[in-house]
């Protein structure tokens, strides 16, 4: 495994593939626990260090297994954990209803995920979303002070403006920013967001960077997801949307197979080609998945071969946003 810092050359290291755990608990299907946790120690086998989750990933059931693993292994120091607060739950429908970033919330999110993890100290705790009522150095305020009480080591914010990035970092030094970022999902990221991270000493955490499983190659038809895969709501992989969208994974695909690895390795290797301060987080529950996506960290594409990847996977071309309306409105803020 290969590493990186994180926020800058005085940061801490973390490995260049990290592991999103969100679907260890919920939205990719029926959560399977055994399997999830040899995926947790085929991981820390791997090198890979960085683990990411938050509070609303299964309503705290996620935190309590990432934190139940953890003490299981008895290595909390050889990981470095982040976790977000800031998305909370209508009681009666389960669903994310509202976005809390106000001063006063921090701490008790804060509280409530060290409990849950069962650790003192947070190694990155971002706001998952941004409430726009909400001035964001207030919010930063407040996050900034359990880095001071010692429940915090770094800050993050999640989907934000440069605007916003920049007024955040003024308050407080912002380590990263958790943005989406993929062959299928570029424009997030490339322009001024990137330029503003870079100019600020922000890394960027690359979340879903095989565009929710697509860029895999192991997906063929709507079909093949389960009930409850969240995936069946989200407008990329919707019926008039999914063929033209897997179109584009054979396109990836026939270029993948002249380099001679896997699709998922190459898009990763394809992200971690944009830069230095690019750390992907690819999520998965499988153990041989996890194994799969390491290995990207050790493939060095040439020049030619990120050209052809980006050009297979024109950006006008993906079809359909990639969150339902309602939680697109909460993006960029």
């Amino acid at each position: 495994m290969r590493y990186r810092r994180l926020g800058g050359q005085e940061g801490p290291p973390v490995s260049a593939v990290g592991l999103g755990c969100m679907g260890m608990s919920v939205a990719y299907g029926p959560a399977d626990p055994a399997e999830a946790r040899r995926a947790l120690d085929q991981a820390a086998e791997l090198g890979m260090t960085f683990l990411d989750t938050a509070d609303a990933y299964g309503r705290g059931a996620n935190e309590e297994f990432v934190g139940g693993w953890l003490r299981g292994r008895g290595k909390r120091d050889a990981v470095v954990l982040a976790t977000k607060f800031g998305l909370r739950h209508d009681p009666a429908t389960g669903r994310v209803d509202a976005v809390d970033t106000s001063p006063a919330y921090v701490p008790v999110a804060c509280d409530a995920s060290l409990r849950r993890l069962g650790v003192e100290c947070v190694d990155l705790y971002y706001a998952h979303r941004r409430d726009p009522a909400v001035p964001v150095e207030e919010t930063v305020g407040a996050m900034a002070e359990l880095v001071a009480a010692g429940k915090v080591r770094q800050l993050g914010l999640s989907e934000v403006s440069p605007e916003t990035l920049r007024k955040a970092h003024a308050v407080h030094p912002i380590s990263a920013v958790q943005l989406e970022y993929s062959l299928f999902t570029r424009d997030v990221v490339e322009g001024d967001m990137l330029a503003t991270c870079r100019e600020l000493g922000v890394t960027v955490v690359a979340y879903s960077p095989l565009g929710r499983g697509m860029l895999a190659g192991v997906l063929a038809s709507r079909e093949e997801l389960s009930e409850a895969d969240n995936r069946l709501r989200w407008p990329r992989f919707s019926e008039e949307n999914i063929a033209r969208n897997l179109a584009l994974v054979r396109a990836v695909r026939a270029v993948v197979d002249e380099i001679g690895v896997p699709p998922a390795r190459a898009a990763l290797a394809w992200l971690l080609a944009q830069g230095e301060d690019i750390v992907p987080i690819p999520g998965t529950k499988r153990a041989r998945y996890v194994e799969e996506n390491a290995a990207a960290a050790e493939l060095i594409l040439t020049a030619e071969q990120e050209a052809r990847l980006r050009a297979a996977v024109p950006a006008e071309a993906v079809a359909g946003a990639r969150y339902p309306q309602q939680a697109l409105d909460r993006l960029g803020h």
